[in-house]
């Protein structure tokens, strides 16, 4: 009786069209508590780097392919426009989480070579980061 209602659930899976998709989660920041930014702050959140992608990268089962990484991109989003590569992940931020959100992140995008030739997605890394009124830079969003 079992292997009938397997073989009737699976045919019934199999047959009847399901809608699957991955819904990324965004954790959007509230406003009032993110601080102003500017490109100067760019050598504040390059001492932090090194932490912020082993707490989002490194820790996790495949963490030893994210341990050797390269910075790609490190700019506040309003500075990605015009550029072709970066701009489409500002209008992705402001989509998520509104404009004022958006201007007061950044976009960081990394490159782990260990993943040459294994994993196009896992390739880059895109990171949205903002400061909190703490002074601490914390990721909202991370894309791959």
């Amino acid at each position: 009786m079992k292997k009938i209602v397997a073989l009737i659930s699976l045919g019934i899976f199999i047959l009847v069209p399901h809608q699957i998709y991955a819904q990324s989660e965004v954790a959007c920041p509230k406003l009032e508590n993110l601080q102003e930014t500017t490109i100067k702050d760019k050598d504040d959140l390059l001492k932090k780097l090194k932490q912020i992608v082993d707490q989002n990268y490194v820790e996790g089962e495949y963490g030893h392919m994210y341990s050797e990484w390269e910075l790609r991109t490190a700019l506040p989003f309003p500075e990605t426009v015009g550029r072709e590569q970066e701009e489409i992940y500002y209008e992705m931020a402001k989509n998520f989480c509104g404009q004022e959100v958006a201007d007061k992140s950044w976009l960081v995008r990394l490159y782990f070579p260990k993943w040459e030739g294994l994993s196009a997605s896992a390739l880059e890394g895109q990171i949205f980061l903002a400061k909190n009124k703490e002074d601490k830079w914390f990721v909202w969003f991370r894309y791959h």
